[in-house]
């Protein structure tokens, strides 16, 4: 069954993982932010567990998405990053 699933979040493409990941991020600050609400202690625990639950399962599944493609797509932006960086740096000398 597991395989089956990460195969599938393979299938799915890049810009659907980055949004998945990015949606992550909410889930994060709302997992903190909610122990600041005037609720019992055992419903902060419960809404923590929920949503930080969220947030992990969001960045997993979007690094799942993501996969090779992702890394291969973000080691050639740094190295093109990194190659307009000298071609300016040699210009400028």
């Amino acid at each position: 069954m597991g395989k089956k699933i990460r195969q599938w979040l393979q299938s799915l493409s890049f810009k659907t993982g980055v949004i998945v990941l990015l949606c992550c991020i909410p889930f994060y600050i709302l997992s903190f932010a909610q122990m600041l609400l005037p609720i019992s202690t055992a419903a902060k625990g419960i809404l923590w567990a929920v949503l930080f639950g969220m947030a992990k399962t969001c960045q997993y599944g979007g690094l799942t998405i993501l996969g090779v493609e992702g890394y291969n797509r973000l080691k050639s932006w740094m190295k093109d990053k990194k190659q307009k960086k000298v071609q300016e740096t040699c210009e400028n000398d």
